[in-house]
């Protein structure tokens, strides 16, 4: 096990709530209405921050795999030089304009832009765990508002697909991805959820009796308190929920489901996909990465088919 139990199970609780609250301010940002022929047509509200990409299918396929690219290479030149400043500035703006969006579904946007601000702010100036996760449950909804319209089955699996061989290649071959999670760490602005917990290890000592130097010499165990993270990236919250917002979408628009019941029925790939992190969780050793990726999206493709199965069989 990677980590305690209890710190495994609220690390999957804080990843499906925040799959949950997503879901829910996606489906909450479609309006349904029916053509006079009896066609779906689903209509999305624009963002607090304004429009869309005028992007579709493999448009934003490409997109968003040249801005994790340009991010990725961004960030190394930020730890290279050790500007960890600019990290915190770029960190504070993606918190603020993200949970904008998802909290503007609810609200006024002009309010949401407002407490955003602060939450953005005291995440950055003054973090501590409680903050850190609790914005992370709105982060990434806004990801996925943005980016769901965007996109339908086939190219969202596809980019599960893309992300999962980069994940094994970040993690296993080149390890930029440690580093990259290791700096974030370090900075204070980590991207996605992270526990802090105490464990206790142990050092021998040797003790030495004044008298009789050579003959007295002995060891005793130690034990220490020391504090280890548990994180989970940011990225690995934010696709599994843009599949799963992609699917609920396509059971709206192209099969007349109501928006509640699709809403209910994708909560089996949330549940899915959970599991599928806790087996890595518990399966994983630990002070060991792991990309987590392909462990999700299979739990992603197991939940789609069964919620296909249980529409279409």
């Amino acid at each position: 096990m990677k980590h305690t139990l209890p710190i495994t199970v609220i690390m999957v609780l804080i990843f499906v709530a925040s799959q949950v609250i997503g879901l829910y301010a996606i489906n909450l940002n479609t309006t349904v209405t029916h053509t006079p022929e009896g066609d779906v047509v689903l209509e999305y509200d624009d963002t607090a921050i304004g429009e869309r990409p005028d992007l579709y299918g493999p448009e934003t396929f490409v997109y968003i795999l040249f801005a994790i690219l340009l991010g990725t290479g961004l960030i190394f030149l930020l730890v290279k030089f050790k500007k960890i400043m600019i990290w915190k500035a770029m960190f504070f703006f993606a918190i603020w304009m993200t949970c904008s969006i998802t909290i503007g579904v609810f609200i006024e946007p002009m309010y949401a832009f407002i407490i955003c601000f602060f939450l953005a702010l005291f995440k950055v100036v003054k973090p501590n765990i409680w903050i850190h996760n609790a914005t992370e449950l709105f982060i990434y909804a806004g990801i996925a508002i943005i980016f769901v319209p965007m996109l339908d089955v086939l190219w969202v699996v596809l980019l599960l697909l893309a992300i999962s061989a980069y994940d094994m290649f970040a993690v296993w071959k080149s390890k930029h991805m440690i580093g990259l999670a290791e700096f974030q760490t370090e900075s204070k602005a980590f991207a996605g959820i992270m526990l802090s917990y105490k464990v206790k290890a142990t050092e021998k000592i040797k003790k030495i009796k004044p008298r009789s130097v050579a003959k007295t010499a002995k060891k005793t165990v130690v034990s220490k308190t020391q504090y280890k993270n548990a994180i989970l990236g940011g990225g690995d919250i934010a696709f599994p929920l843009i599949f799963t917002g992609v699917v609920m979408d396509s059971l709206i628009r192209f099969h007349d489901i109501p928006k509640l019941l699709a809403f209910t029925e994708v909560l089996i790939i949330t549940l899915t996909v959970a599991a599928s992190l806790f087996g890595l969780m518990m399966l994983a050793k630990k002070d060991r990465f792991y990309p987590a990726m392909p462990f999700l999206t299979a739990g992603c493709l197991v939940g789609y088919a069964i919620v296909w199965l249980i529409n279409f069989i």
